[in-house]
């Protein structure tokens, strides 16, 4: 049984050999369509920025020189909006209106912000001093011509999407999502259009998983579910291993019908890891079949969301050409005391709040981890060490921001 943080690393690793062994796949995308994707080649910028000497404020385009000394009148010689030309340079004694965004005209080298002006029957007075380059962005100072402005493996959000398109990318090469193939296990489960019968369970854990591996970035398989059987098992796993990775909920304990350990070690599968110093979620299972990443997850809902979030995110990071982000860790003071007696990492549901400017975590009242009702009213975990089982309330802990409601 290894720690969570030494699991996470031996995913990122095995995953890492994987993409080393077979390079991801590559396709172009609309800009629009790229938020969430990672860059499979990196992108210049195709002109300076800003491509002139940018004005930050409304206001007044003058010589520095001139404003030295304040109050003074300098001549008002015209206007600039964002977007047009000033014919012309500004001399001495001289200034021009000019908008934010606006390009600086010849002559000038200092912006005065309209609030330190008055108007004065063709003139201005300039009533605060300015140096050379106030409120200014010179030409070039964002980005030069032909300068990496994204990396290859960089996963795009909203600022890199408008970086992109500033710089005339209207599509973008990245990297294929990976396919992941996501099997639920166990004679109980049936069908979620099903009506199961009084000793049965929908299968919500494939819906669930099939939601976070899109929201980590990667394309999810359904394969149904398998029986307690170990032909039926051995032929859905096969399925599976034909994805960039499979993901399995249920049959990973050890109970006398958990045979999914058996059929992956059959199909020649070597395991990094077969149990995780955590609560929910200590059975969770990883290794390689056939250069495949295989995760086996316990069958609890809530011990397969936090396992996924875990182990399954930065599996699904690495697979798509990018690497594995940390952990959404903060600090938070507990509004209760805590007391708990087994020595593993636990990760209890919990509810985050706001109080003179200090984050409070609040464990939700839980009926283990088959109790998905209560997971879905919190968005964090309280992160309990297994070297500190016991805290006061007040006391500042860890707490995992859970992405889907983060």
């Amino acid at each position: 049984m290894i720690s969570y943080i030494d699991a996470r690393r031996l995913v990122s690793e095995a995953a890492t050999e994987c993409v080393h062994a077979r390079p991801r796949e590559r396709e172009r995308v609309a800009l629009e369509l790229a938020a969430g994707r990672v860059l499979a080649e990196p992108l210049a910028a195709d002109r300076d920025a800003p491509p002139f000497d940018r004005s930050t404020r409304d206001g007044f385009a003058v010589r520095a020189a001139d404003v030295a000394a304040v109050p003074t009148t300098l001549k008002l010689v015209g206007e600039i909006r964002a977007g047009s030309e000033f014919r012309g340079e500004v001399a001495s004694g001289q200034c021009v209106q000019i908008m934010t965004g606006a390009a600086v005209p010849s002559g000038a080298d200092a912006v005065v912000m309209i609030e330190h002006t008055e108007p004065s029957a063709g003139a201005v007075v300039i009533r605060r001093s300015v140096v050379k380059g106030s409120n200014v962005v010179p030409r070039g100072r964002e980005a030069k011509a032909g300068a990496r402005v994204l990396a290859a493996g960089q996963r795009m959000n909203c600022a890199d999407v408008s970086i992109a398109a500033q710089f005339g990318h209207p599509a973008v090469a990245v990297f294929a999502r990976p396919r992941v193939a996501i099997l639920s296990t166990g004679d109980e489960v049936v069908p979620v259009a099903q009506l199961p019968g009084p000793f049965q369970i929908r299968n919500s854990n494939s819906i669930s998983l099939a939601a976070q591996v899109t929201l980590a970035g990667g394309a999810p398989l359904p394969l149904g579910n398998a029986p307690d059987d170990r032909t039926a098992l051995r032929e859905r796993i096969e399925a599976g291993l034909d994805a960039d990775a499979l993901v399995l909920s249920g049959g990973v304990s050890m109970g006398k019908y958990d045979l999914v350990e058996e059929v992956l070690r059959e199909l020649g599968a070597k395991f990094r890891f077969d149990s995780v110093a955590i609560r929910p979620g200590k059975p969770a299972v990883f290794g390689l079949c056939r250069g495949k990443p295989v995760l086996g997850l316990p069958g609890n809902p809530v011990s397969t969301m936090v396992t996924f979030e875990l182990f399954g995110v930065p599996l699904v990071d690495v697979l798509s050409g990018t690497e594995a982000r940390p952990l959404a860790l903060l600090k938070a003071r507990s509004r209760h005391a805590v007391s708990l007696k087994a020595p593993l990492t636990h990760f209890l549901p919990a509810k985050l709040s706001w109080e003179a400017g200090d984050a409070q975590v609040a464990e939700l009242s839980w009926q283990g981890s088959g109790d998905v009702a209560a997971l879905a009213h919190a968005d964090c975990f309280l992160v309990v060490p297994e070297t500190k089982l016991e805290f006061p309330a007040g006391e500042w802990v860890d707490v995992l921001l859970w992405r889907e409601r983060a």
